[in-house]
């Protein structure tokens, strides 16, 4: 039986290769600050509240110009909701799946 000092240890070079992966996701996905996050945040809010808001104006103009025995006020605020989260859902995908940053290459890289 071999004595353990001879034997690697796995536990090391595995903890070394996840290092190394952190390292090189981070290397290649730049951590976005915190005003990428608010605009973020500004941007759904944005997309959602607008249509939602169009169409609650166009359905109580609705209301008063052709009176219903429904409300178009109410049908065109669910309308705008599902249209603003509908184009939010749409924005997230959208920058989710931006690819990586390209970054320069150095000559160590070679």
């Amino acid at each position: 039986m071999k004595p353990a000092a001879d034997k690697p240890d796995a536990s090391l070079s595995q903890r070394i290769g996840a290092l190394e992966t952190r390292k090189l996701h981070a290397l290649h996905n730049p951590k976005k600050g915190v005003w990428y996050g608010l605009g973020m945040f500004g941007m759904i809010g944005w997309s959602v509240a607008v249509p939602v808001l169009a169409g609650t104006a166009l359905g109580v103009w609705l209301d008063r110009r052709y009176p219903q025995t429904f409300s178009w006020t109410v049908t065109l605020l669910f309308a705008g909701l599902v249209v603003g989260c509908l184009t939010a859902w749409v924005w997230v995908t959208k920058e989710g799946n931006e690819p990586p940053a390209q970054t320069t290459k150095t000559p160590s890289d070679d």
